[in-house]
Order: structure tokens, then C-alpha cells, then sequence
């Protein structure tokens, strides 16, 4: 054979896809092939979960899944924007690393700024306390609510402070004002004039949320029509002085954290903006003026595939309503910022939360969000150190320079569980969103109680999964570690700042003058301008007599029931907070012994069970390898002077072992409570008269039976 003739019959031999060298497998013989491996467990009980959006997760997903979605055909940078509204994705622009610095003193946020901008922040990101987010200085609010959650912002000093030695032409804001914008814009524009910079340099996000801070605070600190104007007038002269602002918010936080499904925490988001959109409209605004100048906000939770999805559908619904109100493709464009989810994290086991927020920065990176923030590590506990907010920051580098995710555009763009699951979210989103608009807007859903009421049933739901370990907590329901060394945590002393922000205030109302200050701000409650605010900002005005002025001579602010702010783990964590305290206040542990019945193999599996059970609610487990006997056993539990004594062994071991075990006990101790491992259905009666006082298993609530135990033992009230 000539060499021509190898190398034409081997190029033959070869085929053209490595597919091809198997037979192609129908869905209809994969399922056969696993319903076999399940032995006769159903299929849908097994391997398909349902999620709190009422989405039922398959196990695997095939084109016809996908074959009749309307969105597949678009390309990134067209409408509907499902892939991303820049036609290039992050390649050219890549997202902002917009991490949160949340001190409560402008000192203290400028110090973390200057240090963080040369190594890796793009973006000044800082959330302003709960006193300044409804417009009250520090002196006149309750401790407690200064330095709540951020900054506090009051005088021109304050603002001066922030903007010490940064170069503000070239650093992106993102400040969330509160209800209103005009006071603390007035007081950063003054300080930023002082600099040097023009309002036309400004970049990034000075915005007010009204409906998210009623939302979460349950009040205004005007009625909702004075917020629309304001608003209306910061976005007017924005358009005209700062054509590189976005002044209008859609955060969806205050839905998420208090334990919101996706499709509840966008439904809200997208009302919301809505009602942004007809209040600038019903105010003389296009809404092609007033949709580029929006900021969407949300939180991206732990469902890594289903947060993915989440982000697209967001773009291509967003899309859908601008186009309704007649706005132009470039208003359809929705600018999406990220933060990592704070209802995830935990304060036990809190280097946990690194990963937790490495595997949803991914999914909002993978999603397409133009700016992000990642959760410091102890941001359950209090303020970031250095090292948290270093290694926070530098996740971002490492997707961006390591993992080469700013190289990518929409990657999971195709895939048919994404692109599935884009569009059942958008549906259940859509469907919140079109009840809400049924009771008459965001406004009057929230004051019917509508979203609040939805939200809690599904929190309830979460919390219920959590308390029976159905949905795990690594640290917390799962796996907890009692030897765990914390590491040291900073939080704030509120009535120390207090007093210190009440001097500041002092001190800046002493070197103004009083009387040019006044007329300032009688000038400004006439006229209500960005012109005036700026006016009485430089006669020495602070930002809660910005605010009282803006909003006197008003109609009454609405009220409504706030939601409340949860994270998963907090019932198990108060738990394990009982255990701690009541360790230090007696000198050892709450325990219980486990009454371990024959060789290893007999008992282990559920000892092991037991064990991790009763140390999610801080329970030292006082183990062994088994005992031969009855009297053995019950000898070793009284000699260990445990107050809970736990059965474990088989069920076909327990009918002669668990009566004799149990009178053994309580007739030298009656008040120790006897537990058993398993559920054996048809003796469960018979146990209970012997003496059984519960029982733990796998379906059981763990969390209400170690409440139940701490409280019986005197641990916990």
C-alpha cells in the first residue's frame, strides 16, 4: 500500500464528530435508565425539587425544553437584552467593582476609600445611615439609628470629609439617598465645587428609592407626591448639569432580605419602577429622558442557575415595559447593579460566607450585572476590617484577571436549563408584578399589606425547610463546629457616635451664620430647587433642615408595615447564642448523652445523625461505641450527668431494648429527658408510654425541637 493510499484510508477511518462514534439516547430511554437506578422511588420525588418560585428543577433538560422560547433568537446589545444590553458585554466595559464601605463617619469611609482604590475598586459605593436615609441629623435622631447601616451625612464638613483627597472625576458614585435626593446631593455637590469638579463630571448613581424606603421603613418622611417632585426636579437638573448621573433607584433588598422569592423580589422591583416611570411622566418627563437615568439594585442569592436566569430575564422584562410606555430601544436598556445576598450569610462559621459570596458573584457576573458588590465575610456581624474588604475586592480581580470572565459575553447564553429557567422566572416575575398592578400600583399594594403578606408566607416557607434541615446550612443546621474560634468583630458603639456626631453638629452650627442661613432657607421653601438646596447648602444649612424645609406645608406621609429585615440562619443561631451564654454562665456545655445499643455498625448511623443534630443547637454530644447491655447503657448515661439521654440503635433492636433502657433511667433520674433515634411508625405509641419524650429523625423539626429542649433545660427563657 502507497503512503497516499495510509494516509486517505486512516483520514477515513476518523469520525468527523466524537458523537458520532456513539448511539444517540432519546430522554424517554435516559428516564427509563434512571427510574431504574431509583429502585422505585418515584422520579418526581426524587430527582425534581421545587423552589420557593413554584419552579420545578429538573433533573436534566433537551432542546425541545427550549424550542418554542421567543427570546433565543436575540443577540447581545439588542432588544429584548436577555443577553445583555451592551453588544459586546463586559469586553469593553468591564463591571464595576462597587464594594460597599459602610462606616458610619465620612472620616472612616475616605481612609477605606484612599486605601481601596489602588488596589481594585472602581467605584464609590457607600450606604448612608438609616437617620440620614430619612433625612434627620445625627442630634435629633435616636442613637440607634446613627450609623445604622452606613454613613452619616449632616453638614458640608461631613461631605468635605468623604471627598478628602479623591479624584472625583475619575471615581463612579452609587449612594442610595433615602426617600429624597435634593439634601444630600446639595451637600456632596457643595464639597465637590469646592474640589474644582463640575456636576458635568459626575458619574454613576445619586438616587432616590421613595417606594423602597417605605417598603422597608414603613414610613416617608413626606407624602409620596412631595417625593415624585423632588425627584422630579434632582432628574430635570440632572439632565441638563449632570448628563452622567442616574437619579432615580429601584433597589429590591428590602424584599430579598426579608426572604422574598425571585419572582416576588422582581415583580416588586419592576412595579416599583413603573411607578417611577408615570410619577416623572404625570411631571412633564419623556420617559426616554427618564429610563436611562434609572439604577436597578438587587440581590443575587444562592440558587447559582436560577440567580443566572434571574438577571437575564430582569433585562428582557424591564425591556418590555419601557417599550410599552413608547420608550426607545436605548431606554429599554436596564442598568443593573449587583450586590451579593446579606440573607445568605451567617454568623457562625463565617469564613463560610466566602464561598457563599463567591458563588453568587459568579452568578451575577455569569447574569451581567454592570456593577457589583461582594459581601465582606463578617458582614453579619458588623463593619469590615481591612482583611475582609481585601479579600472581598480581590474576588472580583480574580474572576475579572484569573478566571477570564470579562472575556465572555452572556456564557450561559444557550444553554437550555438557562434559557429555560429565563423564561419560567420572567413568568412567575411578570405574574407578581401584573397582582400588584391589580391592586393599584406599588403605593397602594403596600398599603393594602399585598407584598408584605406574600413575602412572609414564603419567608415562613423557607424558614420551615431550614428548621427540618431540608435545605442546609453548612456551620448552621449542618455540620455546625462548636470548637469554633471567632475571629474578632468590630461594631459600632451607637451611643458613643452619637454624642461624638451631636458635637459635629455643635460645632458646625456655631461658625455659620444664623441668619443667612435662615433666609437661605426660606428662600429654598418656595421655590424647592436644586439651586436653592445648594444655596443654603454653603450658608451652613444641615441636612435635616434641608429636609424639614423641602417637606413643610405637606400633605401627610404615608405608613405602612415595614418588612422586616431576616437572613436564613438567624433561628438556629439564636440557638446557638442560648448554648454560648449558658456555657459561660454555668462552666460547661449543655449535653447529651448517646445511649449507643450494640457493635458500631448497628448504632453509627444514626449516632452520627444525632450527633450533628443536637449540635446545630450548640449541644455538646457526649458519644461512644456502643454498649452490650441495658444496664450498661443506663449506668453510663446517669454516671455521664447528662440532662438528655438519646436511644440509638436499630428498629429491629429497640422493642426489647427501649422500655427497660428508659425506666432504667427515669427511676434514678426523673427528670431526664429521654429521647430515640428513628421513627418506628408502629411503636411510636408504645414508646411514648414507656417513657420516650421525643423523637428525632430525618422529617422531624429540628429547630423546634432544641427551642423546645433549651427552654425545658433551662438554657435558653
Amino acid at each position: 500500500m502507497t503512503h497516499d493510499a495510509q494516509e486517505t484510508t486512516t483520514e477515513s477511518a476518523v469520525p468527523e464528530r466524537l458523537f458520532d462514534m456513539f448511539t444517540p439516547a432519546s430522554y424517554a430511554e435516559w428516564r427509563a435508565a434512571a427510574e431504574k437506578t431509583l429502585k422505585g422511588v418515584p422520579f418526581e420525588k426524587r430527582l425534581v425539587s421545587k423552589t420557593f418560585e413554584n419552579i420545578l428543577l429538573q433533573p436534566i433538560y433537551n432542546a425541545s425544553d427550549i424550542a418554542d422560547l421567543p427570546h433565543l433568537g436575540s443577540l447581545p446589545g439588542f432588544a429584548p437584552f436577555v443577553r445583555d444590553t451592551r453588544i459586546l458585554g463586559p469586553v469593553r466595559e468591564r463591571w464595576q467593582v462597587a464594594q460597599e464601605l459602610p462606616y458610619p463617619t465620612a472620616t472612616e469611609v475616605n481612609q477605606a476609600a484612599q486605601a481601596d482604590l489602588p488596589r481594585g475598586l472602581t467605584t464609590l459605593n457607600v450606604p448612608l445611615d438609616q437617620a440620614t436615609r430619612q433625612g434627620i441629623d445625627p442630634d435629633a435622631a435616636a442613637p440607634a439609628q446613627v450609623g445604622a447601616g452606613g454613613m452619616s451625612l449632616a453638614t458640608l464638613d461631613d461631605a468635605r470629609r468623604l471627598f478628602d483627597q479623591l479624584d472625583l472625576a475619575r471615581i463612579p458614585l452609587l449612594i442610595q439617598t433615602g426617600a429624597l435626593s435634593l439634601p444630600v446631593a446639595g451637600l456632596l455637590l457643595a464639597a465637590a465645587a469646592e474640589r474644582g469638579l463640575s456636576s458635568d463630571r459626575w458619574q454613576g448613581t445619586l438616587a432616590a428609592d421613595p417606594l423602597g424606603n417605605l417598603a422597608a421603613e414603613g414610613s416617608l418622611p413626606a407624602s409620596l407626591e412631595r417625593c415624585y417632585d423632588l425627584l422630579a426636579e434632582w432628574t430635570r437638573w440632572a439632565m441638563t448639569n449632570a448628563p452622567h448621573l442616574r437619579t432615580i433607584m429601584v433597589s429590591s433588598y428590602v424584599y430579598h432580605n426579608s426572604g422574598a422569592s425571585i419572582g416576588q423580589e422582581m415583580g416588586c422591583a419592576l412595579a416599583t419602577g413603573v411607578a417611577y416611570l408615570r410619577a416623572m411622566q404625570e411631571r412633564g418627563l419623556d420617559v426616554n429622558e427618564v429610563a436611562p437615568r434609572m439604577q436597578f439594585a438587587c440581590s443575587v442569592g444562592a440558587n447559582f442557575f436560577l440567580e443566572v436566569a434571574r438577571l437575564r430575564a430582569m433585562r428582557m422584562l424591564w425591556a418590555r415595559i419601557v417599550a410599552a410606555f413608547d420608550g426607545n430601544e436605548q431606554a429599554q436598556r436596564i442598568h443593573l447593579h449587583v450586590r451579593t445576598s446579606a440573607w445568605t450569610k451567617t454568623r457562625y462559621d463565617v469564613y463560610n460566607n466566602m464561598l457563599r459570596a463567591t458563588g453568587e458573584a459568579m452568578a451575577a457576573v455569569m447574569g451581567g450585572a454592570h456593577s457589583l458588590h461582594i459581601s465582606h465575610f463578617d458582614e453579619a456581624w458588623g463593619l469590615p476590617d481591612e482583611f475582609s474588604r481585601r479579600i472581598a475586592r480581590n474576588l472580583h480581580i480574580i474572576l475579572q484577571e484569573e478566571c477570564n470572565f470579562f472575556r465572555l459575553i452572556d456564557p450561559p447564553g444557550g444553554s437550555w436549563a438557562v434559557e429555560k429557567l429565563t423564561d419560567e422566572i420572567a413568568a412567575q416575575a411578570w405574574a407578581f408584578f401584573q397582582e400588584i398592578e391589580r391592586h393599584g400600583g406599588m403605593a397602594a399594594a403596600l398599603a393594602a399589606g399585598m407584598p408584605q403578606e406574600a413575602i412572609a408566607a414564603t419567608r415562613n416557607e423557607r424558614f420551615a425547610a431550614i428548621a427540618q434541615r431540608r435545605d442546609v446550612i453548612i456551620g448552621i443546621n449542618m455540620y455546625p463546629n462548636l470548637d469554633e474560634k471567632r475571629p474578632e468583630f468590630r461594631q459600632i458603639d451607637h451611643l458613643q457616635l452619637h454624642a461624638a456626631r451631636a458635637a459635629d453638629l455643635r460645632h458646625s452650627r456655631d461658625n455659620r451664620s444664623d441668619e443667612a442661613c435662615r433666609t437661605a432657607l426660606s428662600n429654598l421653601a418656595t421655590q424647592r430647587s436644586v439651586a436653592a438646596v445648594l444655596a443654603a447648602v454653603r450658608a451652613g444649612a444641615t441636612l435635616g433642615e434641608l429636609s424639614c424645609t423641602l417637606t413643610a406645608a405637606d400633605t401627610p406621609a404615608p405608613q405602612v408595615t415595614p418588612l422586616p429585615t431576616h437572613r436564613a440562619a438567624e433561628q438556629f443561631e439564636q440557638l446557638r447564642d442560648a448554648a454560648d451564654a449558658y456555657t459561660a454562665r454555668t462552666g460547661r456545655r449543655p449535653a447529651v448523652f448517646l445511649a449507643n445499643i450494640g457493635p458500631l455498625a448497628q448504632h453509627k448511623a444514626r449516632s452520627d445523625f444525632a450527633t450533628g443534630f443536637f449540635q446545630a443547637g450548640g449541644f455538646a454530644v457526649i458519644n461512644n461505641d456502643g454498649f452490650a447491655s441495658v444496664e450498661e447503657a443506663a449506668n453510663a448515661a446517669l454516671a455521664a450527668d447528662a440532662d438528655i439521654v438519646t436511644i440509638c440503635s436499630t428498629d429491629d433492636t429497640y422493642p426489647a431494648v427501649v422500655p427497660a433502657l428508659t425506666h432504667a433511667i427515669k427511676t434514678q433520674r426523673p427528670t431526664t429527658t429521654v429521647i430515640l433515634a428513628g421513627y418506628p411508625t408502629d411503636l411510636i405509641d408504645t414508646y411514648r408510654a414507656a417513657g420516650i419524650d421525643e423523637f428525632i429523625h430525618l422529617r422531624a423539626n429540628c429547630y423546634d425541637i432544641l427551642a423546645r429542649l433549651q427552654r425545658l433545660k433551662g438554657v435558653a427563657a
